[in-house]
């Protein structure tokens, strides 16, 4: 088990997880660009030190970078020279995952690297709003690729699993990041493109006046800092801008149908996401079904006495590893925990 880390950067994912791993008795070392959380993080049992150096020297077993991606060079830059890469494996918390790597190997460092990104979070930002709760029942994406050491990314993987107690899923960049295109990049914008509708309609007052949970749940995210939406887009550009392509085409069509009133293909339309829909049911009477059955005893695997949702245990081959964690990843299934180095047991939780 990890039982040191460092954090580079203590906002609203950096903060939460220096939070989340302090409670639960690992030594967390953290560096922020300025130390205006650093007496609320110490009253959280987390050590802050005065330079990103004096990180590096503390010799973390892991070290999450919770940095801005527009500031990763430079940290990589300053990092690199100093880092005891026999020691520490380097990970971040990033969106992006196929740019960051680029960087970690133009520094040097992509011998001890193995990306992650935890699908948490707020449209807040700061150490002010960081909550350790908000990594309960997370999902993380660990990204490797043809050359990542699989006791760094073990390292990683059991930490985040075992210590944060949360799922993961394991990809390669581009995969991670045409995906997070369509499930977070994209729906920034087209949230962000609803709001500026609204604000530029000579009746806003009056359609702010009627929203209600429909357009709660579509304008939230664009609640978020927009420079920082923004500066997360422009990461992932090329995946953006072929989704948003996509999505308008889809749009004008729909648009020419209604106006002609083409029936057939309205109805076509309508019935194309069902297979979501049946997903998100399932999901939704599984939650409800574990809530219920809280109350009783736990098997020895952790899960409560009426939780139905599939386990099954994966022998993990040394040879291309990454290849059969990327197809369980495609099968909808989510890895709960490392039986041993060489075996995973995973739940199928994303099969649409």
């Amino acid at each position: 088990m990890v039982k040191s880390v460092g954090i580079v950067g203590l906002g609203l994912i950096g903060g939460s997880l220096a939070r989340r791993l302090a409670q639960r008795d690992v030594e967390v070392v953290a560096w922020n660009h300025n130390e205006r959380p650093y007496d609320a993080a110490r009253r959280d049992g987390i050590t802050c030190v005065g330079s990103l150096e004096e990180l590096a020297a503390a010799k973390p077993e892991v070290l999450f970078l919770c940095n801005p991606l527009k500031v990763m060079p430079e940290m990589l830059q300053r990092l690199a020279p100093v880092l005891d890469r026999e020691t520490t494996t380097l990970s971040d918390v990033g969106s992006v995952k196929g740019m960051v790597r680029q960087q970690v190997e133009e520094a040097g460092l992509a011998d001890c690297y193995v990306g992650a990104h935890p699908m948490a979070g707020t449209e807040f930002s700061g150490f002010a709003a960081s909550d350790p709760a908000i990594y309960d029942e997370a999902l993380w994406a660990i990204s490797v690729d043809e050359t990542t050491d699989y006791q760094r990314f073990l390292k990683v993987a059991t930490l985040i699993t075992g210590v944060v107690g949360n799922r993961i899923i394991v990809l390669n960049d581009t995969t991670h990041d045409r995906a997070a295109a369509m499930i977070s990049h994209t729906p920034h914008v087209v949230s962000t493109a609803f709001i500026n509708e609204l604000s530029a309609s000579p009746d806003r007052n009056i359609a702010a006046a009627l929203a209600a949970g429909s357009w709660r749940d579509m304008t939230r995210v664009a609640l978020t800092d927009p420079e920082r939406t923004r500066a997360m887009i422009e990461e992932d550009a090329d995946n953006v801008e072929t989704l948003l392509r996509d999505l308008a085409a889809r749009l004008t069509t729909f648009a020419d149908d209604l106006q002609v009133h083409d029936d057939a293909a309205l109805t076509r339309f309508f019935a194309a996401g069902q297979p979501f829909r049946d997903y998100k049911l399932r999901e939704r009477e599984s939650v409800e079904s574990q809530e219920s059955s809280r109350i009783g005893e736990s098997h020895e695997s952790g899960k409560p006495e009426n939780d139905d949702t599939e386990r099954i245990v994966i022998s993990v081959p040394k040879s291309g590893w990454q290849q059969t964690f990327l197809d369980s990843a495609r099968r909808g299934e989510h890895i709960v925990r490392f039986i041993q180095p060489w075996q995973v047991e995973v739940e199928t939780r994303s099969a649409i």
